[in-house]
């Protein structure tokens, strides 16, 4: 069985291992709780709703972990009702701020458009060319041959005659 990594410090919330997913069981392990309270967590608080696997195991992101860790403090260290952690935890995610500011003061500057225009019209042209079937199409160089230069006609070598 693999070695468990070390637990930090607790307060710091840097102990949660850098993985996608975790079981049931490893965030038990992380928030100090059984899993059935986890479980019951589920059914009460909406911002904790964990994916599942195709054999319907629970599969907790780092958030879920996080979100996990603190119902845990709002019940077990200040005393919140049920109700009441629901209600703080529906407080606290309104007023996070958004990650991305979508304000007209944010947008690209003119030219920037104009010129992500050009680039998909070339992008687009481009695929299409590399779409088109392989064939007999004409080849156009990268450069135009020199004026009064002579293409090089090329010979195929002579085969001896078979006997």
């Amino acid at each position: 069985m693999p070695q468990q990594q070390p637990i930090r410090n607790r307060a710091a919330g840097s102990d949660i291992p850098d993985k996608l997913y975790f079981r049931i069981g490893e965030v038990a392990r992380l928030c100090d709780v059984p899993a059935y309270v986890l479980r019951f967590w589920e059914s009460e608080f909406p911002q904790l709703r964990p994916n599942k696997g195709g054999t319907g195991q629970r599969l907790y992101r780092r958030r879920d972990v996080e979100t996990a860790r603190r119902i845990k403090t709002l019940l077990y260290d200040e005393g919140y009702t049920i109700p009441g952690a629901r209600q703080a935890i529906k407080q606290e995610l309104r007023n996070k701020e958004p990650m991305l500011p979508l304000t007209l003061l944010d947008a690209p500057p003119v030219a920037d458009v104009q010129s992500l225009r050009k680039l998909q019209k070339e992008l687009r042209d481009m695929h299409a060319m590399l779409s088109r079937p392989p064939g007999r199409a004409a080849v156009h160089p990268f450069r135009a041959p020199r004026a009064g230069s002579r293409t090089r006609q090329l010979q195929p070598p002579e085969r001896p005659p078979i006997l």
